[in-house]
């Protein structure tokens, strides 16, 4: 890495991440509002559809969101009748989540969604997977930083 005299913002990397992170959820909205999804929504969907059920606790943990944010993005997917919320029999503490019909069915539905969206950016599969373990190995260390400020 160089050292800069002057710092541009389109040469930061926190900014390019940042702002590619913004264009890609750009690129979805058109697509998520055809099934009244947000990007966040459609996030959540995926992991249910993956594990059909989880707990808040896990969902938060897995897609990095805290239950400030989650809590009523599923009270929005429950009146949209694509999830079940309930507390759990064995620990009421816990608030489970599940998949209604309804929700189930969007799976099929929405199955291309990434890779269409992915295909026309990446171009290859190659190129995807390339990007994709990149991308992973830097949250991987800014986890493990952040973990260590906390």
């Amino acid at each position: 890495m160089k050292e800069r005299e002057e710092y541009k913002v389109e040469d930061m990397l926190c900014f390019t991440i940042y702002a590619t992170s913004r264009e890609l959820t750009r690129i979805y909205r058109p697509t998520l509002e055809k099934f009244g999804l947000t990007y966040p929504q459609y996030l959540v969907m995926v992991v249910l559809w993956e594990t059909r059920e989880s707990t808040v606790t896990a969902l938060g943990d897995r897609l990095l969101l805290d239950s400030g944010t989650l809590t009523p993005l599923l009270k929005r997917l429950q009146e949209a009748e694509l999830i079940v919320r309930k507390r759990s029999v064995e620990d009421e503490r816990k608030v489970e989540i599940g998949l209604t019909e309804k929700g189930a069915i969007l799976q099929e539905q929405m199955k291309h969604v990434s890779v269409e969206i992915f295909a026309e950016i990446c171009g290859t599969a190659e190129k995807y997977m390339q990007s994709l373990e990149q991308l992973k190995n830097l949250l991987e260390k800014a986890n493990e930083i952040a973990r260590r400020s906390e």
